[in-house]
């Protein structure tokens, strides 16, 4: 039996199973995980400080979400948590995406909404859904009772997405820009057909089934719970909060915050390298 063959038979059980539910709603939880390159360059750091340094970036980036969806639409939000761990007095480091932020996903108009809290702004970030280039593979294997099928697509990336470093010294006169150096990513999918819609986590879509795995870079999300057709019903509203804004204008802004950060913060000519820390969120 061919590849496509089986997926097309996985398919059509999911969409017979599901026929007679003209309601048909969930929620997904889904786990995320960004493996981090730190490089700690400070001789005023001590080992007990870059341990608890570590500690506190790892759980910033180990977070937990929920999907909820229709046929048609879904909201992926992040479940509301304690406060972020903090490093010695009155310190705090946060690399965006609060508890308010909300990503509406309308498959059918293929849109979505982001709206974001960022360095104390709120965005509500409209465009269009753009087709990923999937590649169904033959690779399968069980999350929780769902069989999953593999499906993998490139992407280019720069090398290093964020670099929050100790910049070779600013000579603001000479400073000239640079185009990223850019890399091939394979993102890693694995998608159940056994729920039929095609949809997922964040930005995700566009398979024949929920996508319950990803690994795109250094980051890991996956499902670690699912309910079809809860009790109570499902509302999805698409949020409607924050400055209106495309993906491009959202990411220019960014860039420029980003620069300025950067700028602000790296040593100038004549300044010691030594007292800086450099951190590499690649992925």
């Amino acid at each position: 039996m061919t590849t496509i063959t089986r997926i097309l038979i996985l398919i059509l059980i999911g969409v017979i199973s599901s026929v007679n539910a003209q309601d048909f709603q969930g929620v997904a939880t889904y786990r995320t995980h960004r493996d981090l390159d730190i490089k700690m360059d400070s001789t005023k750091m001590n080992d007990a400080m870059q341990k608890q340094m570590m500690e506190m970036m790892k759980k910033q980036f180990q977070k937990t979400y929920i999907l909820t969806f229709d046929k048609s639409a879904s909201l992926y939000k992040q479940e509301e948590e304690l406060d972020k761990p903090q490093v010695g007095s009155g310190f705090q480091m946060s690399f965006g995406g609060g508890g308010s932020d909300v990503f509406y996903k309308n498959m059918q108009n293929k849109t979505y909404a982001d709206q974001k809290e960022t360095m104390g702004k709120k965005f509500l970030i409209k465009d269009s859904i753009y087709p990923i280039e999937w590649q169904l593979e033959s690779n399968t294997k069980h999350i929780g009772e769902y069989m999953c099928f593999k499906a993998t697509y490139t992407k280019q990336v720069p090398k290093v997405n964020r670099n929050f470093s100790s910049i070779s010294s600013i000579d603001d006169d000479n400073e000239e820009e640079k185009e990223p150096e850019m890399e091939e990513r394979i993102i890693t999918a694995w998608y159940t057909p056994q729920i039929p819609v095609n949809n997922g986590p964040a930005k995700y879509q566009g398979l024949p089934g929920l996508i319950l795995e990803i690994h795109d870079g250094k980051l890991t999300v996956i499902c670690s719970k699912i309910v079809i057709n809860p009790e109570d019903k499902i509302e999805i509203k698409e949020p409607t909060k924050g400055k209106e804004v495309t993906q491009k204008e959202y990411d220019d802004i960014m860039d420029k915050k980003t620069k300025e950060m950067m700028e602000r913060y790296a040593p100038r000519k004549g300044g010691k390298s030594g007292d800086a820390i450099e951190i590499h969120i690649g992925g």
